[in-house]
C-alpha cells in the first residue's frame, strides 16, 4: 500500500508538469487541481496537512492577488499604454535607446506588479510598438526576448513580485524587508549584467534608426468606458500639448501612489504588520480612486481577477507536500548537507545551481518549494539558511530561464509572441539563454555570498 502511494504521488507530479508543458495555452490550474486531488486520494497528503498548506500560502496568495487587482485598475486608467507612448517618445528614433527603455519598462513592471503580470502586460505592448515601426521578425526578437528575460528575472530583487517567492519566505520564516535588504543589491547587479550580455548578443540585430512616428493615442478604455482624460480630439498643437501635460500629471500621481503602496509593504514587514493586509488596503484605495474618477464599480474585479492563480499555487503545493511526505526532502537532505555546510560561497553556488537545474527540468514553482522545504530540515545556522534560501530564489527566478519550460512566465511569453505572428523556436531561445543565463546566475550567486558576508 505504501509503494502504491509513492508511485501515485510521483506519477501525479510528473503528469501534471508534462501536461502544463505540453499544453501551455491551457489554464495551468486545471492539471494542477487534478494532480492535487490524486495526491490527496493516494494518502500522501492528509486533511491535517491541508490546514498547514493553507496557512503557508494564504498570505502570499492574498498579497499577489491584491497586486494584480492594482494592475487591473492601472489598466483602466490607461497607464500601461501611456507608458508605451512614453517609451517610444524617449527612444527618439534610436533602436539602441529603445532596447534599454524596453528593459527598464519590463524591470519596473515586475517590481510594480509581478513577473507573470509583467509578461502579460509588456509583451502585447511591445508587439504593438514594434509593429508600428514595421520591423522585421529578426529585429523584433531582441526587444521581445530581452524584455521577457528581464521581466521574469526581475522578481528576484524583492520577494513580493513572485507568489512562489512569498510562499518560500513563509516557509523559512523570513521577513520581506530582510529578504530585500540581503537580495536587492546582488540581484539588481545580476540583472544589469544580464542586460549587458543580452545587449552584446543582440547588438548586431538592433536597428540604429527607427522610423519617425507620432506616438499613438493609446488611452485604453476597457468595456467601452471613456478615459477621463481623453475628451475630444484636440484640434491644435496647443490643445495636444495641454492634453499631454494633463495626462502626464495624472499618471505621475498614480505612479507615486502605487510606489507608496509598494514601499508600505516593506514597512509593514519591518513593523510586523500583516503584509497581505497592507496590500489589500492599498488595492482598495486604488479601487476607490478609480470609482471616483471613472465611475467603474469594483464589481468588475470578480470577473477580471485571475483567481486561478490561487488554485494553481495551492494545488502545486499540495503535490510538492506529498513528495515531501514520501521522502523526497530526506533524500535531498543527504545530498545537500555537505554542500551548504562548506561556507557561504559554497551554499550560495550549490543551492543556486541545484534549483536552477530542477527548475529547468520540473519548472521553478515546484523546484523552489521542494528546495525550501528541504532547507528547513538541514538544521542550518540562521545566516546559512538565509543565504541558501536567497540562492534558491536566484536559481528559481534567473537560472530557470535557460529553457522555456523553466517558468510559467516564459511559457506564456512563447504563446503570446506566437499569437503575434513572431517566429521564435526553442533553438532560437536557447541560442541566447545558454550564452547569457549561466554567466549572469553564477555572478549573481557569487555577489550574493560576498554581499551578505559584508552586511553581516
Amino acid at each position: 500500500m505504501h509503494d502504491i502511494m509513492i508511485y501515485t504521488t510521483i506519477a501525479a507530479f510528473i503528469c501534471t508538469l508534462a501536461f502544463i508543458f505540453w499544453r501551455p495555452q491551457v489554464n495551468e490550474a486545471y492539471p494542477a487541481t487534478i494532480g492535487a486531488i490524486i495526491v490527496l486520494l493516494s494518502g500522501s497528503v492528509t486533511l491535517g496537512d491541508l490546514g498547514i498548506i493553507t496557512e503557508t500560502i494564504g498570505g502570499a496568495a492574498v498579497t499577489i492577488m491584491a497586486t494584480i487587482v492594482m494592475a487591473i485598475v492601472l489598466e483602466s486608467f490607461g497607464f500601461f499604454h501611456w507608458a508605451a507612448d512614453l517609451l517610444m517618445a524617449r527612444a527618439r528614433g534610436s533602436g539602441i535607446r529603445l532596447y534599454w527603455y524596453t528593459n527598464l519598462l519590463c524591470f519596473l513592471m515586475t517590481l510594480f506588479v509581478n513577473n507573470d503580470g509583467s509578461i502579460l502586460i509588456t509583451t502585447p505592448i511591445l508587439l504593438m510598438l514594434l509593429s508600428r515601426f514595421r520591423l522585421k521578425n529578426h529585429q523584433k526578437i531582441p526587444y521581445l526576448l530581452s524584455g521577457a528575460l528581464i521581466a521574469t528575472a526581475s522578481s528576484a530583487p524583492i520577494g513580493v513580485s513572485n507568489i512562489v517567492n512569498l510562499i518560500a519566505l513563509k516557509i523559512v520564516h523570513m521577513d520581506l524587508y530582510m529578504h530585500t535588504a540581503m537580495m536587492f543589491v546582488p540581484a539588481t547587479l545580476g540583472l544589469v549584467l544580464l542586460s549587458l550580455l543580452l545587449f552584446a548578443n543582440f547588438y548586431h540585430l538592433l536597428p540604429r534608426k527607427l522610423p519617425t512616428l507620432l506616438p499613438a493615442q493609446w488611452h485604453f478604455t476597457p468595456d467601452g468606458m471613456k478615459h477621463p482624460l481623453q475628451g475630444s480630439s484636440p484640434d491644435t498643437a496647443t490643445d495636444r500639448i495641454a492634453q499631454a501635460n494633463t495626462s502626464n500629471r495624472f499618471m505621475r500621481n498614480i505612479l507615486i501612489f502605487v510606489l507608496a503602496v509598494r514601499i508600505s509593504l516593506f514597512v509593514a514587514s519591518y513593523v510586523h504588520f500583516p503584509v497581505w493586509l497592507m496590500a489589500v488596503i492599498g488595492s482598495l484605495a486604488l479601487l476607490a480612486w478609480r470609482w471616483y474618477y471613472l465611475r467603474i464599480s469594483p464589481r468588475d474585479m470578480l470577473r477580471k481577477t485571475p483567481w486561478y492563480i490561487i488554485i494553481f499555487a495551492f494545488s502545486m503545493y499540495v503535490i510538492v507536500y506529498g513528495l515531501r511526505n514520501i521522502g523526497l526532502t530526506e533524500w535531498l537532505v543527504h545530498f545537500l548537507q555537505p554542500i551548504v555546510n562548506g561556507g557561504l560561497l559554497h551554499a550560495s553556488i550549490g543551492m543556486g545551481f541545484l534549483i536552477s537545474l530542477l527548475s529547468n527540468i520540473f519548472n521553478n514553482h515546484p523546484a523552489l518549494m521542494v528546495g525550501t522545504l528541504t532547507l528547513t530540515n538541514l538544521n542550518l545556522d540562521p545566516l546559512t539558511l538565509k543565504i541558501s534560501y536567497l540562492a534558491s530564489v536566484i536559481g528559481s527566478d534567473m537560472g530557470s530561464l535557460l529553457l522555456p519550460i523553466g517558468t510559467l512566465a516564459t511559457l506564456m511569453w512563447m504563446h503570446i509572441v506566437r499569437q503575434g505572428k513572431i517566429k521564435i523556436s526553442w533553438a532560437d531561445y536557447m541560442k541566447v539563454t545558454f550564452r547569457v543565463i549561466p554567466i549572469s546566475a553564477l555572478a549573481t550567486l557569487i555577489i550574493l555570498s560576498y554581499w551578505v558576508s559584508w552586511i553581516f
